[in-house]
């Protein structure tokens, strides 16, 4: 899936979150000074200022298929190397880097695994790849579960992101494994981010990004409004608390 939305529509929308789980797969990929490192899936970049914080830019290379945020990575992240290129076809040499890690990127991958062994080519063997999805699971605790169950609860056909890859516990390690990576280890990943009103949580529903964004793009006013309602009624007072939950792994080249 490419996000053809602006960088600054990310930002507010899963940039909250995915803002402070950087340097915690960064941690997990065991990313340190000295190595070279390939962020697939950048985005707008919330991860490449992590890798490039720990390593300098010119250590750091980045891709992304989505034109948008591959012109604000390239802005945001002077000297590093930020191409345009879906994970399943790197433009990078074999064993290239030392780490490939893919932030809340598998799921949205067109084939999971081939875009996985990409990272493993593309990783100097001994290399770690590292990769972490949302808990998206029905009854999960990712930071879009209370909506997607208010959405489920308006529309039970609804199309959200329980089936996606990695979205449940195990199975970024199966997907790991089919890729030909070794010694996996999966883990939870968790980000705690305070939300100073309701409508500063709900205002990015409305931009248009990811799944979650179409959906709610897509209703009439009537329904987009009873569906802001439900998850309401599922929020704390403000200011309130959202913690979210992701699964991870990481595996040897």
């Amino acid at each position: 899936m490419s996000f053809a939305v602006a960088p600054e529509a990310y930002d507010r929308f899963m940039g909250r979150y995915s803002v402070p789980l950087a340097p915690q797969l960064a941690a997990l990929a065991e990313v340190v000074a000295g190595q070279r490192a390939l962020d697939v899936g950048c985005g707008p970049g919330a991860l490449t200022t992590e890798l490039v914080r720990r390593l300098g830019p010119a250590a750091v290379a980045a891709v992304d298929p989505s034109e948008p945020f591959v012109d604000a990575a390239r802005e945001r992240h002077p000297g590093v190397n930020v191409e345009r290129a879906p994970a399943e076809e790197l433009p990078f040499p074999d064993e290239a880097f030392d780490a490939a890690l893919a932030q809340l990127v598998v799921h949205f991958m067109a084939d999971p695994v081939r875009g996985l062994r990409e990272m493993a080519r593309v990783t100097r063997e001994g290399g770690i790849v590292a990769a972490c999805v949302w808990d998206h699971a029905v009854g999960g605790q990712g930071p879009l579960s209370l909506y997607w169950d208010a959405a489920r609860e308006l529309d039970a056909a609804v199309e959200d992101e329980s089936g996606l890859a990695g979205s449940r516990a195990g199975h970024l390690t199966e997907l790991f494994a089919a890729a030909g990576l070794h010694e996996i280890d999966e883990t939870q990943l968790e980000v705690t981010v305070e939300h100073r009103s309701f409508d500063e949580w709900w205002e990015p529903f409305e931009l248009g990004v990811g799944p979650a964004g179409s959906y709610a793009a897509g209703l009439d006013p009537e329904r987009r409004a009873e569906l802001r309602e439900r998850c309401r009624d599922r929020l704390p007072a403000a200011p309130f608390e959202v913690t979210a939950r992701a699964w991870a792994a990481r595996g040897l080249v």
